[in-house]
């Protein structure tokens, strides 16, 4: 492997499909070489879904959000399989709504067949739907007293075992019997995989390969409390080979490695590895094997049957319950010729009844019929749809469209109905599989395929008073949404705070938009204003755990100096005189991050912070302070700015009954005792930093002086890495 050819260094490829010592060792002495045209294959799908979603994605999103003020979606999406997905869950929805009952009637039929016992019957016309003619029906049967047996029939039938389980399947069942979205079982298939107990989640195989040591994975889990009896049973009297499924050609089907009980993984986890098992072990079980039988009778000229079954041999439903044949009450012994009292005929007034919304296990189904994302993607399509506020999930786990999602479907519908339907991005794949076969050229589908979308993006560009006319009628414009927050430094008319995600402030006078930090609340910071623009201030604040800073709207949108960025606060103005400025209020460097700065919070108290502006750090320091203020002298040792602290002579922890002292909050031995080190309950994603973006919260003393190396942080991005999974 260290031998070069060239300037290129060699590489191979380990492929298994578990994480055993086995497979891994068999792994490393078959090692091969990538696939050229796999890798390919991947790199297209990837450019393509990449440069077309935030192509679309982002003119809808500027154009809708700069007009409308209550959509309720922090992104106006586009994906080449996210919308076609959003385009089935829509075309139910309008089903439903275009739907129009219609009245039928069916006749029933009740016979005795002892002094206790009666059958029910159905009618073989199922339904009319005319009422004449039903009661035309019912009145010629009335006449009749007796029911004359024109047919019997009994049929061993076998209930087939399931194929091996494949990720669609896995999803299926994990929404629809065990109420797990796709996302969040494919997350826990994963972590399941991760720590040994099941093989590869994502394969689109349903065929177990030749060699496949199928006896040796069900010998796991011979001593299991729950399936022992029945695994025992199937290693003495021999396994049934799976059926034949398809072969992808790429992981072999899901499948246990190794016995777990629910103590040991416990919840969902506990609950899909238990699916998987029996699965797996109603696969190398025998057929389910019943006797149906059937008897027809006549009663004046109506035919009516009724059927019944009886189990033989449980076969893969013992392991399988939910799978069982339904208990039938069993039919009475008969032949042609036998007669039956009739003890009752009725006519029944129905409706027809719509279709329900989409479940995610049918969406699934659609998706994977119509070649819409892979094994892999199609529980990230789903969850983008239900995150971007497209969908709901109601009870049942289905799937119901807001109003953003249908208008969105319908406005595609009336530019270009291509852009919802499967058959283009059906086609897509189609090619990208051509790829990976070799078949196909790499630039030329990448080539067309973006130029395709290219000119339909254009048309979409100057086609969207289509999509428009729809909007306007279902949502509010700017001006007529949000309440008045603050004022406009150009107008000083007061501009409306509109809270609906992405929060923003709008001023309808200027018919201009502000961006505002998400994630948290906002408001009015004591009517001050920004001296560079005369905007008000507000103040973002992610709770009483967290952070906040002010900040001016229109700075926040328009950086006013070289080395700010969109996006920055007061906490990062580099103003050298505004009293909000990090040149007022900032102390020294962050103890985490690289880039971070401490600030002051200085509406913090009593209870006062002091924040980094670039990661989640929080210092809480000076508890019941009366008054905290940053000095302009700095400290000798680390040069951080000093602190003023007065306290309330009641309530001083400073030695000597001492109400104020001014000292560095890294070097004072008074200071170090009252402040603790913590990271925010949140972080808005303006926030940028290196380690100190660690989720959960930390605890510890704000020792280090800023202008000395950490001994913790780690040299350099790879040591980082090792640090993290240590």
């Amino acid at each position: 492997m260290n031998k070069a050819h060239g300037s290129e260094k060699t590489v191979f490829r380990a492929k298994f499909s578990s994480i055993t010592d086995t497979d891994i060792c068999n792994a490393m002495a078959c090692l091969g070489e990538p696939d050229h045209n796999e890798a390919l294959s991947v790199d297209a799908r990837q450019e393509l879904d990449l440069r077309i979603g935030c192509a679309f994605t982002r003119f809808q999103t500027k154009y809708f959000q700069g007009k409308y003020g209550d959509l309720d979606s922090s992104l106006i999406s586009f994906g080449p399989c996210q919308t076609p997905t959003l385009g089935f869950c829509v075309e139910r929805h309008d089903k439903i709504q275009s739907f129009k009952p219609e009245t039928y009637w069916v006749l029933q039929a009740k016979v005795n067949t002892d002094k206790d016992r009666s059958l029910l019957l159905d009618w073989d016309r199922v339904r009319v739907f005319d009422r004449e003619i039903a009661q035309m029906f019912l009145n010629m049967t009335k006449l009749e007293k007796e029911a004359q047996v024109e047919a019997t029939s009994r049929k061993e039938k076998a209930k087939q075992r399931p194929l091996a389980l494949n990720t669609v399947e896995m999803l299926r069942v994990a929404s629809s019997s065990l109420g797990m979205g796709p996302q969040h079982a494919m997350q826990t298939a994963e972590r399941l995989y991760t720590q040994g107990y099941i093989s590869y989640p994502r394969t689109e195989t349903t065929h177990y390969p030749e060699n496949f040591d199928l006896k040796g994975a069900l010998r796991q889990q011979a001593n299991h409390p729950y399936w022992a009896d029945m695994v025992k049973q199937l290693l003495a009297e021999g396994i049934n080979r799976p059926r034949k499924g398809h072969d992808a050609g790429d992981h072999p089907p899901i499948t246990p490695m190794r016995s777990a009980t629910e103590a040991e993984l416990g919840g969902d986890a506990w609950r899909l590895y238990e699916y998987i098992t029996r699965h797996f072990i109603a696969t190398v079980s025998h057929d389910c094997k019943y006797l149906q039988s059937t008897i027809s009778f006549r009663i004046g000229p109506e035919l009516f049957t009724c059927s019944g079954k009886t189990v033989l041999s449980p076969g893969f439903t013992e392991i399988m319950p939910w799978q069982s044949v339904p208990l039938e009450e069993s039919l009475p012994t008969c032949q042609r010729g036998d007669t039956f009292t009739v003890s009752e005929v009725k006519m029944l007034e129905k409706q027809t009844s719509p279709p329900d919304y989409l479940t995610e296990a049918e969406l699934i189904t659609l998706m994977e019929k119509h070649g819409i994302g892979t094994d892999a993607s199609i529980p990230v399509h789903i969850n983008n749809i239900c995150q971007r506020n497209y969908v709901t999930v109601e009870s049942g786990r289905r799937l119901k469209p807001t109003n953003l999602g249908i208008v969105l479907v319908h406005g595609y519908y009336k530019i270009d109905a291509e852009l919802v339907l499967p058959t283009i991005r059906s086609a897509v794949e189609k090619q990208l599989n051509l790829i990976a076969q070799g078949k196909a050229d790499y630039r030329q589908v990448l080539g067309h395929t973006l130029d395709v979308f290219k000119r339909k993006f254009h048309y979409f560009v100057d086609s969207i008073a289509g999509m428009d006319e729809l909007m306007e009628v279902s949502f509010s414009p700017l001006a007529a949404t949000g309440k008045p927050l603050s004022r406009c430094g150009k107008c000083h008319r007061f501009m409306k705070y509109i809270q609906a995600k992405p929060s923003r402030l709008h001023c309808s006078h200027c018919d201009e938009t502000y961006t505002l930090p998400q994630n948290g609340t906002i408001k009015l910071y004591k009517e001050l204003r920004c001296p560079l623009d005369d905007f008000e201030l507000v103040l973002w604040s992610s709770g009483s755990r967290g952070k906040s800073y002010p900040l001016c709207p229109y700075c926040y949108n328009h950086p006013p100096f070289r080395d700010m960025k969109k996006g920055m606060g007061c906490n990062e103005c580099t103003h050298p005189s505004c009293q909000h400025s990090l040149s007022m209020l900032g102390i020294g460097q962050c103890v985490e991050c690289e880039n971070g700065v401490l600030v002051l919070d200085p509406t913090s108290g009593p209870k006062w912070k002091v924040a980094c502006n670039k990661c989640n750090v929080v210092a809480h320091c000076f508890e019941n302070a009366h008054r905290v203020r940053v000095s302009a002298d700095t400290c000798s040792v680390c040069e951080a700015a000093l602190l003023d602290v007065d306290f309330n002579k009641a309530k001083s922890p400073l030695p000597g009954d001492e109400t104020q002292h001014m000292g560095c909050v890294f070097c004072d031995p008074v200071f170090q005792e009252l402040v603790e080190l913590k990271h925010a309950a949140s972080c808005h994603p303006m926030h940028r930093g290196g380690p100190g973006r660690r989720q959960g919260r930390g605890r510890g003393r704000a020792r280090r002086p800023p202008g000395k190396p950490n001994p913790r942080r780690p040299k350099d991005k790879m040591s980082a890495l090792a640090a993290y999974f240590v």
